[in-house]
């Protein structure tokens, strides 16, 4: 079969423990002004504090925000926006979880393209390169620092909305696992969940034609060669490490793992996109107002247990991944589902969306809203109508995927 495949990625990416020390070298190529996109640990984080220190020992001028709120509202794009423009930086540096590497990415936006953010809403309407975006994560889940995606809440829609493009992917990511030694067991678990979901969304991902023109005229092309080793590598090391991570929160090499696997997976769905659980989070999401780590999740198992007839043998490899054996590829693929879910349950993930506190009577509604993510449910590798969407989302409601299993 001939190999095709896509890969997008930072300029430079610096993975390892003390890699943050290089952030003031690789800020200065770009010029001496740096805006900081951060959150308010910024104020108080000992080693935020550190690195916010190195950049000024290095003779940089800074400007920070440090009001970043999660689910990114929309006043916090435009405040910082603002501000950022007062200051004319040469670089933004996003330094914190996947809402301020979010909002670096649409600040440094509004910097080179000033106007309107819905004019930007969906997938390449970007006309050209942004500000350089240097991405500094403190937790290991969003995969931000590798991705082409923002996502951001508009108060005049019901659903968060995303803006796609390659422009958005940033300059430089720097991934320091040292700095997710403080983050906490529960978002260590939502965070890892999250990259998890990716991984497997990707790696499971609708494989389309190779045409010359498909990675024009689609940010998230599908599943491919390069997606695949990525997704691959991002499965084995969540698989082997996501557990001693939330248990024990001072493991750096866990955390290193974790951190490689957030990385890997957000290059692999950068490229091939994610479906039908982040397509059903959203409503979700916006009813619950739950973190999405733990929404997708929460709703990973069933959407494997519903696409499994369309993706048989990417199964059977992730349960060889995660360490099983025995059995045809059906067997193997069912029992990769049990694995999954078992992990995710034994991190604190919960087993139905009941306990994020869905409405029953909204199941509908959540089913017709995620139908509507087109550009999510094109991407599921088995197709996806309006009652399939019902029985999954009843599935999920009712923790029951024995519903879904054909």
């Amino acid at each position: 079969m001939a190999i095709f495949g896509v890969l997008r990625s930072p300029h430079t990416v610096l993975f390892g423990a003390g890699q943050r020390h290089a952030l003031p070298g690789l800020a200065a190529e770009h010029g001496s002004r740096v805006f900081i996109c951060t959150d308010e640990r910024a104020t108080s984080d000992a080693l935020l504090l550190d690195i916010i220190a190195d950049l000024k020992r290095a003779g940089l001028s800074l400007d920070i925000y440090a009001r970043t709120r999660p689910e990114l509202p929309m006043e916090c794009i435009v405040e910082a926006t603002e501000q950022a423009e007062a200051f004319a930086p040469a670089v933004v540096i996003g330094l914190g979880g996947g809402s301020c590497m979010d909002i670096a990415k649409l600040v440094a936006l509004g910097l080179a393209h000033p106007g309107l953010l819905p004019e930007y809403y969906g997938e390449l309407k970007i006309p050209g390169p942004i500000c350089p975006v240097i991405a500094v994560p403190t937790t290991a889940g969003t995969g931000s620092e590798a991705t082409p995606v923002a996502v951001l809440g508009d108060p005049e829609r019901m659903l968060k909305v995303g803006i796609s493009s390659p422009y958005l992917i940033p300059h430089a990511a720097i991934c320091d696992p040292e700095l997710t030694l403080t983050c906490p067991r529960g978002l260590t678990a939502i965070s890892g969940a999250d990259a998890l979901t990716h991984a497997i969304e990707a790696f499971t991902a609708l494989k389309r034609e190779p045409t010359a023109e498909l990675s024009r005229q689609h940010v998230f092309i599908g599943k491919n060669a390069f997606s695949d080793a990525q997704a691959r590598m991002a499965i084995q090391a969540l698989s082997q490490n996501l557990q001693a991570a939330v248990d024990e929160g001072g493991n750096i090499r866990a955390r290193e793992q974790v951190m490689l696997g957030a990385f890997a997976a957000g290059q692999a769905f950068g490229v091939a996109g994610t479906a039908i659980a982040h397509a059903m989070q959203y409503p979700i999401g916006a009813l619950t107002h739950t973190p999405h780590g733990v929404g997708v999740a929460a709703l990973l198992p069933y959407a494997m247990e519903f696409n499994r007839p369309a993706c048989t043998p990417e199964m059977a490899e992730i349960g060889r991944i995660f360490g099983l054996s025995g059995g045809d590829e059906t067997a193997l693929s069912r029992k990769a589902i049990d694995r999954v879910e078992s992990l995710l349950i034994s991190i604190g993930i919960p087993g139905s969306v009941k306990e994020l506190g869905v409405p029953e009577d909204q199941l509908d509604w959540i089913s017709e809203q995620a139908c509507g993510v087109s550009r999510l449910v094109k991407n599921n590798p088995r197709p996806v109508d309006l009652p399939a969407m019902k029985s999954i989302v009843s599935a999920a409601y009712a923790g029951d995927r024995a519903a879904l299993k054909n």
